[in-house]
């Protein structure tokens, strides 16, 4: 039976928005708003994996788990690499959900979505996508793209993920959310596997995956959740809360 453990990566430096998971948004750090919007998707118990003390602290304060986990990882996914044999020694948990800790308004819905696609056999890695709608966005280089195709079982398999507008011609583009569920194979494979050329280019971390022959499926959410990068944004995730 499937069994996960879904981890947050928390790292307290950020150029844009400092010590940006201890900010406030109405009474609670962000990094505590993000934790409890994975426990209320209620797929397994969370944890958020951090670098430092002040985090740490502030997740405990508010009754959630965390671990410290080592300052040099280069990316989220060696984090939670990291903090899963921390806190699943024994290997219990067979998947591995990674949360983003900028994304506080994310639906509970949207993280169970990352996790469905594990469901055929064959998939590596699940993750999520919504459509792109306002044409403004649909050449920025920020808003990742995702070239997929149906898999015939409600999602699509990922064929290749892109700062280009892609796929050309008539019909939807999809903006790629980062938010993976991995098989925990799979992500003790990923994590050993040199960076690959694409990765490297793109500068996106999931093309590893693909160029190793990794399986990505992607579910489809309504709309992308607001992360939280800048004091502008930061401001929006306030009003946002003050409304719910």
């Amino acid at each position: 039976m499937t069994t996960t453990l879904v981890i947050i990566p928390a790292r307290l430096a950020a150029t844009r928005l400092p010590r940006k998971p201890l900010a406030d948004i109405c009474g609670k750090p962000m990094i505590v708003r993000v934790l409890e919007q994975a426990r209320n998707a209620d797929i397994g118990p969370v944890a958020v994996a951090c670098d430092n003390r002040d985090i740490f602290e502030a997740v405990q304060d508010h009754g959630g788990r965390a671990v410290m986990t080592r300052t040099d990882h280069e990316s989220g996914s060696d984090r939670i690499f990291e903090a899963a044999s921390l806190l699943d020694p024994d290997a219990a948990h067979d998947v591995i959900l990674n949360v983003q800790g900028d994304v506080p308004l994310i639906a509970p819905e949207a993280i169970r979505a990352a996790f469905t696609p594990l469901g055929i056999a064959e998939v590596a890695i699940g993750t999520i996508m919504t459509e792109i709608t306002d044409p403004v966005f649909r050449d920025d280089p920020n808003f990742v793209k995702a070239v997929t195709t149906p898999n015939g079982r409600g999602h699509h398999r990922a064929l290749y993920f892109t700062r280009a507008t892609a796929p050309s011609g008539d019909g939807p583009l999809y903006q790629h959310i980062g938010i993976y569920a991995y098989r925990r194979s799979a992500l003790a494979d990923f994590v050993r596997l040199p960076h690959s050329p694409l990765e490297a280019r793109e500068k996106l971390e999931q093309l590893r995956a693909l160029e190793a022959g990794m399986r990505i499926d992607v579910s489809i959410i309504d709309s992308a959740p607001m992360d939280v990068n800048t004091p502008e944004d930061l401001e929006r995730a306030r009003a946002a809360y003050l409304t719910t």
